[in-house]
């Protein structure tokens, strides 16, 4: 399933995995365009980029993908209703000023969505708060806590409850510890970060 695209981060391989080809996706927060790439190469995907670092659009453009410079917090209102069969937010819903009004732009852009995060009630987060009385820096969180970019800290039980109050439907949903895929039982605290499928 995931094994598919193994040049991939594992939630970024899962997505790949489950694009219908020929479809048309953006990419919100889309780094240097590892997965747009993919796409476009194995799925013939129709593949548009958001991004806010400047050298990381530079590095998209180099490669010949078609990526815009924008902030996904301002920017996706000026895409029009249901223009992408998809669009994607792979780790960057916790960076978000608002991440529910950022689940209703990408519902109204796309078809489907899907989404990944770090999920901060991992038991190596908990361990760290409980033991240490510190922020913790972990695999999954691996800046300490005055430079990180995470304004927002999501767990996997708290982003269900979002979609159920946004009334998305969650169509699938993959967890991982590492690079290894787990399964759903006891996500909540075992899963390192999600990703999630989603439509309304």
């Amino acid at each position: 399933m995931t094994g598919a695209h193994p040049a991939l981060r594992p939630d970024l391989a899962a997505i790949a995995a489950h694009v219908r080809p020929g479809s048309r996706v953006l990419d919100i927060g889309c780094g240097d365009g590892a997965l747009m790439a993919e796409l476009e190469a194995a799925s013939d995907v129709d593949a548009r980029g958001l991004e806010l670092d400047p050298q990381m659009v530079e590095r998209c453009v180099a490669r010949g993908l078609s990526v815009v410079q924008g902030d996904a917090n301002a920017d996706l209102e000026n895409y029009p209703d249901k223009a992408f069969d998809y669009a994607i937010l792979s780790q960057t819903l916790q960076t978000a000023a608002r991440p529910d009004l950022m689940l209703d732009e990408l519902l109204r852009v796309g078809a489907k969505a899907f989404v990944s995060f770090p999920n901060f009630a991992h038991w190596q987060t908990r361990a760290a708060l409980m033991f240490g009385g510190r922020m913790p820096v972990t695999r999954a969180l691996p800046v300490s806590w005055y430079e990180t970019t995470n304004i927002h800290h999501v767990t996997v039980d708290d982003f269900r409850e979002l979609a159920r109050a946004k009334g998305a439907q969650i169509e699938r949903a993959w967890f991982f510890a590492g690079e290894k895929q787990i399964g759903a039982p006891a996500a909540n605290w075992r899963a390192e970060f999600a990703v999630f499928q989603l439509s309304r």
